[in-house]
């Protein structure tokens, strides 16, 4: 059975999963992150997968490619808001090129809104909402033995003889450790020189150590809708384990992106993993998502297992736009951590929203 995962042709060098979709001045591009963890689990059980990035240079060329010499089962999209339109444009004419596939639209657009989506588009079989791996599994399973009964995959809203059926919601995935490391579907799949940040070193590698985010800002696009408010870490020698393969496996690269929402979130399992991360062979720096109320001793820690720089949300100078948006912090503390994070030796990026 053939799977395609893609990410649509867009506009050059548009990140789709970034939490602000959009193309950059910067440059900066994402991985296509989440579909590269699905490709990985559906690779892990017997499935054929093809990865397409149709954003990078080639990207295009290679799904047309793909189109005029194979026939898939399964085509897994995935979508965003600023490129809904393209990417149900997209679902149209694979569907037409092949009839037989069942097309399923995955991310948080469709993920909010998947009634209406499977309603309004005859041509979308069916949405995985939320985290996707097992949904995708699970559906590529009943559609290599032949199911028609979709109704006990949890998280699927699909068609069912003209009309939309949702099933229940899915729980969040526990054991992480579960899934393949995504840094080995990369290596399959893409081409790790395509993707860059602009705060980072280039090239570049982006993991997740957990997922989940237990704060409620109420802007925040992936936590609402997506992967969830409940934290869930991954086990500190999973982590380690893909830094030491990483750092074997792409060359060059001369850092690595932890991209969890908030990387720091439980301070004690960070000093854990930083611990760890010290005594393994992995020795390039780092950089991560984080919150601005971490301790001077956290953020030192940090800085000797290799942190080289922390992505902030401040959001915003005002403490009354703090508190409206739920930020739950306050300008002294964010003052403090600023001077601490100078201190470490820690190189500080500032995000702040505005209008």
């Amino acid at each position: 059975m053939k799977i395609l995962l893609l990410n649509p042709p867009f506009l050059p060098r548009y990140s789709r999963e970034q939490r602000s979709p959009a193309v950059t001045k910067s440059g900066t591009l994402y991985y296509p992150m989440w579909l590269s963890y699905a490709a990985g689990l559906l690779e892990d059980n017997g499935f054929e997968c093809t990865l397409i990035d149709g954003v990078v240079p080639g990207g295009e060329k290679r799904l047309t490619t793909y189109t005029n010499s194979e026939n898939p089962d399964l085509i897994i999209i995935d979508t965003s808001t600023p490129s809904i339109e393209n990417d149900l444009g997209w679902a149209k004419r694979l569907k037409n090129m092949f009839p037989g596939a069942f097309i399923l639209l995955v991310g948080p657009h469709v993920s909010a809104l998947g009634e209406s989506i499977v309603s309004e588009y005859p041509w979308v079989d069916g949405v995985a909402r939320g985290e996707y791996e097992f949904i995708s599994l699970e559906l590529a399973q009943s559609i290599r033995n032949g199911k028609r009964d979709l109704s006990g995959i949890d998280g699927l809203t699909y068609r069912e003889d003209g009309k939309v059926k949702k099933n229940k919601k899915r729980k969040f995935i526990r054991d992480l450790d579960s899934i393949p490391f995504v840094s080995r579907t990369y290596l399959k799949h893409l081409k790790h020189t395509d993707y860059f940040y602009a705060h980072s070193k280039y090239p570049i590698v982006a993991i997740l150590t957990a997922r989940g985010c237990s704060y409620g800002c109420i802007y925040c696009l992936y936590p609402q809708t997506f992967s969830g408010q409940v934290y869930r870490p991954r086990s500190i020698e999973s982590v380690v384990e893909e830094l030491e393969f990483i750092q074997g496996e792409f060359h060059p690269l001369r850092e690595v992106m932890f991209e969890d929402d908030t990387f720091v979130i439980d301070e004690d399992r960070t000093v854990e993993l930083c611990e760890a991360i010290i005594k393994s062979d992995f020795n390039l720096p780092f950089s991560c998502n984080t919150r601005p109320d971490l301790s001077y001793q956290t953020l030192k820690i940090l800085k000797r297992a290799g942190c080289r720089l922390m992505c902030v949300g401040f959001e915003s100078g005002n403490q009354r736009i703090l508190d409206f948006i739920k930020k739950e912090t306050d300008l002294g503390s964010i003052e403090r951590f600023v001077r601490d994070a100078r201190r470490a030796g820690i190189m500080i990026h500032g995000c702040f929203m505005v209008g």
